[in-house]
């Protein structure tokens, strides 16, 4: 069995569904209550609580923080409860921040020291990052954002799933650490274009101050992640811009680039 943290996200229900369909028995966490493709269990549980993940004959653990975690938490309990339970191989989402070491890497540590097998994804900005724009999209036909002619190659959450699919299920990745991007850097400026082609009409850019933009972030995260954030975004290194070759090592295929995940949400800019 696997279980899958985290599963009612933009990673996590791509992952359930793609683990579901190989023939996987899955295990689907989340701290809410949340629907499941058939044949796949569904857990309520909080990684502040590891006692109350379900974890029992569980031979892989897929691990996906919030925010609010990768800020304060600590995996340590996660850890020993899985390595209790007899949990063999973990896998965690981690981001590209670690190692450009804009993030912290206590949750990297951790897994290291505390899975006999571990394999760590270090994930640049999700593509879908761009659904906080749907609301203006829909009214306005419009996007604001900061630092809008910078570039990063953002990936679709799709590409991360598969990726972890893969390291959850076949040999091979233990002890590696794998940098997932998209296929090329894409500017917010070319986001909105990207989805006005999507919708059929013109999207018009507004470019917000570092300050605007922290105000929004601290809405839905805590204030380190969103000032690493947005130094990720205005002032990306050379290794936050680079294309990483991970995604076609794992799968023997390219990311998919920003264009094809905004034709496939284009409903919700509608």
């Amino acid at each position: 069995m696997i279980v899958v943290t985290g599963a009612t996200g933009n990673v996590g229900q791509p992952l359930v569904k793609a683990l579901a369909d190989s023939g996987a028995a899955v295990t689907a966490v989340s701290r809410k209550a949340a629907q499941v493709p058939a044949g796949v269990r569904h857990h309520q549980a909080d990684l502040a609580e590891p006692d109350s993940l379900p974890l029992d004959g569980a031979e892989a653990l897929f691990l996906l923080t919030s925010a609010e975690f990768l800020a304060s938490g600590d995996l340590t309990g996660v850890l020993r409860a899985a390595g209790a339970a007899g949990v063999r191989r973990t896998v965690l989402l981690s981001s590209q921040g670690v190692g450009t070491f804009r993030h912290p890497a206590v949750h990297e540590e951790a897994v290291r020291q505390g899975s006999p097998e571990w394999t760590i994804l270090r994930a640049s900005g999700f593509q879908s990052n761009a659904f906080q724009w749907a609301e203006s999209v829909r009214a306005r036909r419009e996007v604001a954002a900061p630092f809008g002619d910078v570039a990063l190659p953002n990936i679709d959450p799709a590409d991360i799933a598969a990726v972890a699919a893969a390291v959850l299920r076949e040999p091979g990745h233990d002890g590696r650490t794998y940098t997932l991007t998209g296929p090329a850097p894409i500017s917010p400026r070319q986001q909105a274009e990207a989805i006005g082609a999507a919708i059929g009409e013109p999207v018009r850019f507004i470019e917000q101050s570092r300050e605007e933009a922290r105000a929004a972030m601290l809405h839905f995260m805590p204030e380190p992640v969103a000032e690493a954030t947005l130094d990720i975004l205005g002032r990306p290194t050379p290794a936050e811009r680079q294309v990483s070759p991970d995604v076609e090592r794992v799968l023997g295929r390219g990311p998919r680039p920003f264009s094809g995940w905004a034709a496939r949400f284009a409903p919700a800019f509608r």
